[in-house]
């Protein structure tokens, strides 16, 4: 069955950075773009970023273009989210998404 399972998430200052990982299973990994969405609290989910089957095209939120960067690695099943100069309102739970399938997602949270 599908599987998602993201990772990286935690505490952060703000300016700081973090990484997120998110490995998937059962499916054609690199034969499909993959996403990452974020929600935070009384909030709709928002889209970040998303990135094509083999990374040559990308598009961001209008929120983290220039600090967020998505990449993948289809030998390894795993989709990144490179998080830069991150802001206390970037805080949210961050969750990798193919087609209707989420994963549990991984909590940011940037506060000082």
């Amino acid at each position: 069955q599908v599987q998602l399972v993201e990772s990286g998430g935690g505490l952060v200052q703000p300016g700081g950075a973090l990484r997120l990982s998110c490995a998937a299973s059962g499916f054609t990994f690199g034969a499909y773009a993959m996403s990452w969405y974020r929600q935070a609290p009384g909030k709709e989910r928002e889209l970040v970023a998303i990135m094509s089957s083999f990374g040559g095209s990308t598009n961001y939120a209008d929120s983290v273009k220039g600090r967020f960067t998505i990449s993948r690695d289809n030998a390894k099943n795993t989709v990144y989210l490179q998080m830069n100069s991150l802001k206390p309102e970037d805080t949210a739970l961050y969750q990798c998404a193919w087609g209707n399938y989420w994963g549990q997602g991984t909590q940011v949270t940037v506060s000082s």
